[in-house]
C-alpha cells in the first residue's frame, strides 16, 4: 500500500515554473535597459597616425569623414548642415557618451573642422578625433 501511495505522490507533484520565468524576464528587461548602443559611422577610413593615441572607452557615436569630404553617421551619408541635429538627437539618448570623428588622413582640414563645429553646437562636450598607432 505504501508503494502505491508513494507513486501517487510522485505523479501529483509538479514544478511551478512561473517564479523562474518572472525572474528571467526581469533580468532580460534589466540588461536591455542598461545596454548602451553604439552608433557607428558606417565607413572604413584610413586615420592618420599619432603617437599620443588613447583609447576612448565611452564613445557611443561615430562620425566618419571620407577623403572626398562626405560625412557618414549611423551607416548613412548625411549633409554637413544636418550633423548638428542628428548628433543632438543621438546624444540625448546617452548624454554621458562621447563622439568620435573618424576622418581619413586625406580629408581636408576644413571639412574636419566643419563637422567638429557642428558636433560642438549640438551640445557635445566630449569629442575625439580617431587616430591609429604608428
Amino acid at each position: 500500500m505504501s508503494a502505491r501511495r508513494h507513486q501517487a505522490d510522485i505523479a501529483e507533484t509538479e514544478l511551478d515554473m512561473t517564479p523562474m520565468l518572472d525572474i528571467v524576464f526581469i533580468m532580460l528587461i534589466f540588461f536591455i535597459v542598461t545596454t548602451s548602443f553604439v552608433k557607428e559611422s558606417g565607413i572604413e577610413v584610413n586615420p592618420p597616425a599619432a603617437e599620443s593615441t588613447e583609447k576612448q572607452d565611452n564613445a557611443t557615436i561615430f562620425v566618419g569623414i571620407e577623403a572626398s569630404g562626405s560625412v557618414w553617421i549611423d551607416k548613412r551619408e548625411v549633409d554637413v548642415r544636418t550633423v548638428r541635429a542628428i548628433i543632438a538627437r543621438l546624444h540625448a539618448s546617452n548624454p554621458e557618451g562621447a563622439v568620435v570623428v573618424q576622418a581619413d588622413e586625406k580629408t581636408p582640414t576644413g571639412d574636419l573642422m566643419a563637422v567638429m563645429d557642428q558636433v560642438r553646437l549640438a551640445g557635445v562636450k566630449n569629442i575625439a578625433v580617431a587616430a591609429s598607432s604608428p
